[in-house]
């Protein structure tokens, strides 16, 4: 369900309400979640980017959306196949887009952040292995380590 990387973990709401949600966040001390979904809109109740953010706030919990970080919705199909040649091909796919100039610099928001805060980045599949969040982990990895190196 998590992955910690650079003083960030990687966070899905499959499976949790919104109380859950909030309860499951509370022992890794989040100051902020930051939404990686393409739309920050849910069919489940609490987890639209309003109700959302209300919440967390509630918790003490600064929310922010990076929409630029999203997967688009005709690359997730792979993701969910994990291992196989749609899912190679839907990594790289996202990769690629992680490598443009506005992807790029809210890589390095999430890497500086990380640095000050804990961090929490939100999409809604439970397990890491597919969503597009874990690929976003590592990138932000990587611009960590760059930044160490400055």
């Amino acid at each position: 369900m998590w992955t910690e990387t650079s003083g960030i973990i990687g966070v899905g709401y499959e499976g949790h309400d919104i109380s859950s949600f909030i309860a499951f966040l509370e022992p890794w001390k989040i100051d902020v979640l930051v939404d990686v979904r393409l739309n920050a809109i849910s069919r489940k109740k609490g987890f639209s980017k309003t109700a959302l953010s209300s919440a967390l706030a509630e918790a003490g919990i600064r929310y922010e959306h990076l929409p630029i970080l999203g997967n688009p919705k005709d690359n997730r199909d792979g993701f969910w196949s994990p291992g196989t040649n749609a899912a190679k091909q839907a990594y790289a796919r996202y990769r690629e887009l992680l490598r443009a100039a506005p992807a790029h610099a809210a890589l390095m928001k999430l890497a500086k952040l990380g640095t000050s805060e804990h961090v929490a980045l939100l999409c809604f599949e439970a397990s890491e292995t597919c969503c597009h969040r874990r690929l976003i982990l590592e990138a932000v990895e990587a611009e960590a380590a760059a930044l160490a190196h400055i």
